[in-house]
Order: structure tokens, then sequence, then C-alpha cells
């Protein structure tokens, strides 16, 4: 075999091995890319199933003689705001996570101030309906900090695969830009004082 034969057959091993590996890399951007997304829609319909609670458990306050309308208002407010703010899969920058964040942490802030004030009314404390929807309330919670986790943890692996060598060459050539993280509240580090 000639050396230059030798030389141009070494070649094109290198290229179908680099290229083999890109095509690889490639393909795995893509599936985990997807993955986020899907985590994603889980995220969003637990958050739905939380603002679809929200309506139902708003009229069954209103029913408490002189219950406290300024509180309603402001869940009702923070619903509509929450809902206004959409995140598309394809577009899950930083920025745009930590916006949906905050609505979505207005109306847990608003919700706690009417589950607070609710404790003042006896009788909705006696009242199935709304303790029924006091603790789907709480299980939709519970369900939207697990799909929060299991988000963080799909897009962990989908940046660490944009970040790392040679997925950063890969990620740059085929448009694949890091995504954004749930990040704790704002105040979360601290432990809520408690006084009896």
């Amino acid at each position: 075999m000639k050396k230059s034969t030798l030389v141009i057959v070494i070649i094109l091993a290198v290229v179908v091995i680099f290229g083999g590996c890109g095509v690889s890399k490639y393909n795995s951007l893509v599936q985990q890319d997807e993955v986020v997304k899907n985590k994603w829609g889980a995220v969003q319909s637990q958050y739905q199933r939380r603002a679809d609670l929200i309506p139902n458990l708003v009229s069954t306050v209103k029913g408490a003689a002189n219950f406290e309308k300024e509180t309603l208002t402001q869940v009702m407010e923070a619903r509509a705001k929450a809902t206004q703010i959409t995140v598309n899969a394809n577009d899950l920058s930083p920025e745009k996570i930590q916006q949906f964040q905050a609505a979505q942490g207005q109306l847990s802030a608003a919700l706690g101030r009417l589950l607070a004030v609710s404790e003042s009314y006896p009788e909705l404390k006696a009242n199935q309906n709304f303790l029924d929807l006091q603790a789907q309330l709480e299980g939709t919670e519970n369900r939207i900090t697990v799909a929060r986790n299991d988000f963080n943890d799909a897009v962990k692996g989908y940046n660490s695969g944009v970040r790392t060598f040679p997925g950063n060459i890969i990620a740059g050539i085929g448009g694949f830009h890091q995504k954004g993280y749930f990040e704790a509240d704002k105040g979360s580090e601290n432990a809520p004082k408690v006084q009896f």
C-alpha cells in the first residue's frame, strides 16, 4: 500500500470516528432536550391543576359570612397573572423560568394568606367541601414539588451535555442552549419564626 493511500485511509477513519461521535452526541442532546420538554409539560400540568382548584376554593370560601374580600381578590388576581405567563417548551431560558416562577410564587403566597385567614372561620373548618379542596391543594403542591425536582434533574443532565466537550461544540453547531432551573424562593433559606 502506498504511503499516500495509507494517509488517506487514516484521515478517512479519523473523520468517520469523529463524525460518528458528533452524530451520537447530537442525538443524545436531542433526546435530553425531549426529556426536558416532557418534564416541563408535567410541571405545567401540575400548576394548571392548582389553578383549576382555585375557583372552587374561592367559591367555597365566599360562602363564609364576612370573609375578607380583599384576600379573595388577591388570590384571583394572582391566579390571573400566573395563568397569563406561559413559557414555550422550546424557550426554557433562565429568564423565562424566573418570570414563570415569580408569578407562581405570588399565587402561592396569596393562597397561603387565604388558608391562614380561613383558620379564623370555624364554619369553613367544618365545611367538608373546603376540607376536600384544601387536601387536594396540598396534594397538588406536593406534585408540583416533585415535578419541579424532576424538571431540574432533566435540565441538569441536558445542561451538562451542552456544556461539556465535545457536546459544547455540537450544541453550538446544532443550536442547543442552556435551559433554566427552578430555584428556591427568596427567603426560603430562613426558617419561619413560630411564636406561641
